[in-house]
């Protein structure tokens, strides 16, 4: 039942992981960002379930490899990820910050034109 859990998440997670990516959140600070929720959700299934025990009360080096086996998961599923949506175009976030390089709170919409590409 376990390896079932963890590979179904993975796998639910992967489209999460895409959506951000079709929406424009690609590279290194996305992966990061989503190893956050991979090992969020996980915990979450773990405790509830009653499967698992809350991470501060894990050995260090337990936790040093489900921390290093997520971050894995994340980056692998990142880069591919990245790759496929890469195909499609820049997503509706890229073409926002496309508009006006920096940061500045008045940019506006991206046209809805544009917006809606695929």
């Amino acid at each position: 039942m376990n390896w079932a859990m963890h590979y179904g998440q993975g796998a639910l997670l992967g489209v999460l992981r895409s959506v951000m990516a079709h929406a424009g959140l690609r590279g290194p600070l996305a992966s990061a960002k989503f190893t956050v929720v991979r090992l969020t959700n996980d915990q979450i299934l773990e405790n509830a379930t009653g499967v698992g025990a809350p991470p501060q009360t894990w050995p260090r080096t337990e936790l040093v490899v489900d921390l290093l086996h997520k971050a894995v998961y994340a980056f692998v599923t990142g880069v591919v990820a990245d790759a496929l949506a890469a195909r499609s175009g820049p997503g509706p976030g890229q073409l926002h910050a496309a508009m006006r390089t920096g940061r500045y709170p008045d940019v506006g919409r991206v046209p809805v034109r544009h917006s809606h590409r695929r």
